[in-house]
């Protein structure tokens, strides 16, 4: 009797555990060098460009460039400071150009690496970043309902919260993105 408990108590204790963790399901491969990156990179980043805008307040132009580390510690600041964030543990490559972000999701008990490609261009209207998804893979976890519509949002904020307040006046020209870095040039009207 006692060897029957031990058993049914051995494959409770096991189901309760199982509950208790999420299954990892698959997905998009991280970058193989991953990026290094750390809480103070979204400062660095909008230090940056507070600077690089007083400084085209005097000759009128404006070039920034953005590293993979500092997009990614500023996309982990904006996911950090939500309370139910649509993706976790951001990385961010610029590649060829085009900007990639992977990250994990999770749905249910299942999680599973993302990863979103997309390209980053210049609104016509507006003379700031344009961020347009070009593929969205989920692995084999179906994208939740508005979860395309949530990533975008979160990504949009990012580029055209983190000029802000002091980009009034200001109008992108160019963006290129190559070998991990993000370049924007632009004019002050």
């Amino acid at each position: 009797m006692n060897t029957k408990f031990s058993i049914y108590f051995s494959f409770a204790a096991l189901a309760v555990s199982s509950l208790a963790c999420s299954i990892f399901v698959g997905g998009p491969d991280y970058p193989a060098q991953p990026v290094q990156s750390s809480p103070d990179e979204a400062q660095t980043l909008k230090d940056m460009i507070e600077q690089a805008m007083i400084d085209g307040a005097e000759t009128g132009v404006i070039t920034l460039q953005v590293t993979e580390s500092q997009l990614t510690g500023y996309i982990a600041d904006k996911l950090a400071q939500q309370a139910n964030p649509p993706f976790t543990d951001p990385q961010v490559t610029l590649r060829d150009g085009q900007m990639n972000i992977y990250g994990k999701i999770a749905r249910g008990w299942f999680t599973a690496n993302m990863l979103i490609t997309m390209n980053v261009t210049i609104d016509d209207v507006t003379g700031q970043p344009k961020i347009q998804i070009v593929t969205a893979d989920f692995g084999p976890v179906p994208a939740p309902e508005g979860l395309n519509t949530a990533i975008s949002a979160v990504i949009d904020e990012a580029f055209t919260g983190s000029f802000g307040p002091v980009a009034v006046g200001f109008r992108l020209q160019t963006i290129s993105i190559a070998d991990g870095i993000m370049t924007l040039t632009g004019r002050i009207k």
